[in-house]
């Protein structure tokens, strides 16, 4: 779910995963976060849409993922 009150996702501070290696252009996304929304995009393209989960979400996804 997308947050509209966000506005602009340039004034997002955007991290991407130390796993990333831009030098072999594999897929990588970057998150951003603010109180009770973590927002994530793909870094191939930082214009393009992001989307927001809330902060329950995210640490169920994030749980998930680190056990697969």
């Amino acid at each position: 779910m997308r947050s509209p009150s966000v506005g602009d996702a340039s004034e997002l501070e955007w991290y991407k995963s130390s796993y990333s290696d831009s030098s072999s252009g594999n897929d990588c996304i970057e998150v951003a976060s603010t109180p009770g929304v973590v927002h994530v995009r793909d870094s191939k393209s930082v214009p393009g849409p992001h989307v927001g989960f809330g902060s329950i979400a995210w640490a169920d996804f994030v749980a998930y993922a680190a056990g697969s």
